[in-house]
């Protein structure tokens, strides 16, 4: 395969040289010719560590060369990587302006070509980009996309200072793409890098860089808040982080990585707040800290507002406790949401055998009696009571016992579900809803 990199900025001309390292030929486009000629003479375009080698190396055997000509780029080439800037504008969107330029570009020299060609969306891009790029390059081309040619999102993760290893190191390589042909090219394409190559949805691709470094963004302010905190009480900041970051199970882990519904139970809302307290003493403004609750009632919100919208007036809810495997129902989230569709006049039977009122001694037991004793009044003590009269079935709670039911449901049932149930056959289930997944 021969490759051809628009754009020979920072992304560009580090792919450029890997590539060409990796034994392809590689031409370099860019509109300026500055940048062409360094290319052309053997040198990077930017200052980056083992770039200046490979750029050298890969001149030196005759893989690597530049052009301003998109049309002899394209026809000489089998694939084509867009690596052009997608700068932010003054109103926080982005400049699209060099991408679909290149684009346009592309989509006329493809009107000469005969062979499929793959064109490669590297920039960092918005949702929807994919789509437009291969609906404007098959109107100028007047080729069909996915039969003549295939647009794939393919994002990048290299940081500066370590971009040559990143880019033989990538925890992934990401595929946006439906097109087996252009998977298959790019599968071979990164055998020599390292990490799994997967292919998935195209608007996956296109949001993870995105979602990747608001995630950076937010644990570099999480730990300054903490290191603030740690300053002014006398702690060790770093030694705590340090400890911190050895908890793999439920610290750095996917545990709580996954799209569901709000935060409950005794633990989590009490030390945020003592945390918070701790930094209001000391006089401290600690943002993200004081947002997790507030971010967290949204979440409530969004729930409530959903159920509303489905406009039925039956709700049957599996699950009370903050979570599963608990008869714990102490700052459950979905109670704010049961007394708030109750006072509308919402008619409710909810199920949870964990937290049967008959069972329950203690505190779980004075919890309800005392805080939450109308809604108790609306538990019912089988699960069919709840399916068989509802409209709409909220499962709240992950238990084995509501796998079961749903298993076996009428499958026009509507069925909204804040916690992802492993269910058999969800294709069966025709009003199956996710509150953020299908």
């Amino acid at each position: 395969m021969k490759i051809s990199i628009f754009g020979l900025g920072y992304v560009g001309c580090v792919s450029l040289g890997c590539l060409a390292k990796n034994g392809y030929n590689v031409i370099g486009v860019d509109v300026n010719e500055s940048k062409v000629d360094l290319i052309n003479k053997g040198s990077p375009t930017i200052i980056e560590k083992d770039v200046d080698d490979i750029i050298k190396e890969g001149h030196a055997q005759g893989r690597i060369s530049a052009t301003t000509n998109v049309s002899d780029a394209v026809n000489n080439t089998d694939i084509s990587f867009i690596c052009v800037g997608t700068p932010s504008t003054s109103s926080g969107h982005l400049d699209m302006g060099a991408i679909l330029r290149v684009a346009e570009e592309i989509g006329r020299a493809l009107r000469e070509k005969g062979s499929f060609h793959v064109v490669v969306i590297r920039s960092t891009v918005l949702p929807g980009t994919n789509f437009s790029i291969a609906q404007l390059i098959s109107g100028i081309s007047n080729l069909k996309a996915d039969q003549d040619f295939a647009v794939v999102s393919n994002p990048e993760f290299l940081r500066e200072g370590s971009a040559v290893a990143d880019y033989y190191n990538p925890p992934y390589s990401l595929l946006g793409t439906t097109n087996e042909i252009a998977a298959g090219m790019l599968r071979d394409l990164y055998k020599a890098c390292k990490g799994p190559v997967i292919v998935t949805d195209v608007l996956v691709a296109e949001l993870i860089k995105y979602v990747n470094n608001a995630f950076h963004a937010y644990k570099i302010v999480f730990a300054n808040e903490i290191g603030n905190i740690c300053q002014k009480i006398g702690v060790d900041a770093v030694k705590l982080m340090q400890i911190f970051c050895l908890d793999t199970k439920l610290n750095i882990s996917p545990y709580y990585l996954k799209p569901g519904f709000a935060y409950g139970g005794s633990c989590l809302p009490k030390d945020l707040k003592a945390l918070r307290t701790i930094a209001h003493d000391n006089y401290l403004e600690c943002p993200m800290l004081e947002n997790i609750e507030r971010s967290n009632e949204v979440q409530k919100r969004v729930v409530l507002e959903e159920i509303i919208s489905f406009g039925k007036r039956q709700l049957g809810f599996l699950g009370l406790s903050f979570k599963g495997g608990t008869d714990d129902p102490r700052n459950s989230p979905i109670i704010d949401i049961l007394e708030t569709l109750l006072g509308k006049g919402y008619d409710i039977k909810i199920y949870d055998r964990n937290v049967q009122l008959s069972q329950l001694i203690g505190k779980n037991k004075e919890y309800i009696l005392s805080k939450i004793p109308y809604i108790s009044r609306f538990m019912v003590d089988n699960p069919r009571d709840v399916v068989d009269v509802s409209e709409i079935l909220v499962i709240v709670n992950n238990d084995n016992e509501y796998i079961q039911l749903l298993n076996h449901i009428d499958k026009h049932k509507i069925i909204y579900d804040l916690v992802g149930l492993k269910i058999d056959d969800k294709e069966r289930l025709v009003n199956y809803k996710g509150i953020s997944w299908t």
